[in-house]
């Protein structure tokens, strides 16, 4: 049986098999941390989500991995070199798909696939990358008529030709109809699951982010507040399974469980059979991060709150 590297990265769990790995980080503008001491451990041939509110340092974060911006403080490690040193080599390893991109609109889609190819020692070949992305018709067409999931196809293209060791993608299918964001999820998944492909996912779509991560951080005020998988995170944030039926007299019933299976079996032998209008909801990703993300809103309200009576109280005593 053949082990994908996947499986590999996650029975070995050793430092080699991290694609990522910071320790400490921290960012400063003026006498404000955006990113304030941030662990964080991204395994070969995973895709990982990472999740939070504007302004939590997600953009900040992955700009220091891709190398494009200097950190304050703390330990970085992207494929096993620091990002801040100048090596070619290792950017050549580093696949990138911006949230935003309409520049080359003259170019042939063809032509700029070559052009790209042409920078990488052991690219893609880019007429069985444009089959891969879905774009063979499309070869001959310039760049600037391509439609929106056809131009993001084309950057993750462009981000790929290289055959990358990690892609980042932020955002990626902003503004898609819902068609073109099956077919691009279908893509994502084929470059990790076939290729091995580390990927890094950043977006606010919290059905995207579960669908493709196989784990998932929460970046909050610069600090990773929790990583795992959905059930992991769920079970962290002691997130409720809703089970609904109806009852003998026809009337709606509800209960929320921390165990749905449990539920479910003393239903089935209070009913003695089949349980009327059976419905399991288990908590969804946008459930389990809400709920995460209001925990700490008020924890740290009450801290600040508690901290500034402590100041009037030491202000007023004589």
């Amino acid at each position: 049986m053949t082990t994908t590297v996947r499986e590999s990265a996650a029975a070995d769990g050793g430092v080699h098999d991290l694609a990522v790995r910071t320790t400490g980080l921290r960012m400063r503008y003026g006498q404000r941390d955006v990113l304030d001491g941030l662990d964080l451990e991204i395994r070969r041939g995973e895709l990982f989500g990472l999740l939070g509110p504007n302004g939590a340092g997600k953009s900040t974060t992955i700009e220091i991995l891709e190398g494009y911006r200097r950190r304050s403080a703390g330990e970085v490690e992207v494929l096993g070199q620091d990002p801040e040193r100048d090596d070619p080599s290792w950017r050549a390893r580093i696949g990138i798909v911006l949230q935003s991109s309409r520049d080359h609109g003259r170019w042939r889609v063809g032509e700029l696939l070559d052009h790209f190819a042409g920078y990488y020692a052991e690219p893609f070949d880019p007429a069985e990358l444009l089959r891969t992305v879905g774009l063979s018709a499309q070869a001959d067409q310039q760049t600037a008529k391509l439609s929106g999931g056809q131009r993001r196809r084309l950057d993750v293209a462009m981000g790929i030709i290289g055959r990358p060791e990690l892609l980042f993608l932020d955002e990626p299918t902003t503004g898609f109809d819902p068609e073109a964001r099956r077919d691009f999820h279908e893509l994502i998944r084929g470059l990790r699951d076939v290729g091995g492909m580390t990927i890094v996912l950043t977006t606010h779509d919290m059905t995207e982010a579960q669908q493709l991560s196989d784990r998932i951080g929460i970046l909050q005020a610069g600090r990773l507040t929790a990583v795992g998988t959905l059930d992991e995170l769920a079970a962290a944030a002691r997130a409720r399974s809703e089970v609904r039926w109806t009852d003998h007299d026809g009337s709606p019933r509800r209960q929320l469980t921390a165990d749905p299976s449990h539920a479910v079996w003393e239903l089935h032998q209070q009913y003695g059979g089949p349980i009327p209008g059976l419905e399991v909801r288990r908590p969804t990703l946008e459930d389990t991060y809400l709920g995460m993300v209001s925990a700490d809103l008020a924890e740290s309200t009450a801290n600040a709150t508690a901290t500034a009576t402590a100041t009037a109280i030491r202000t007023e005593t004589p």
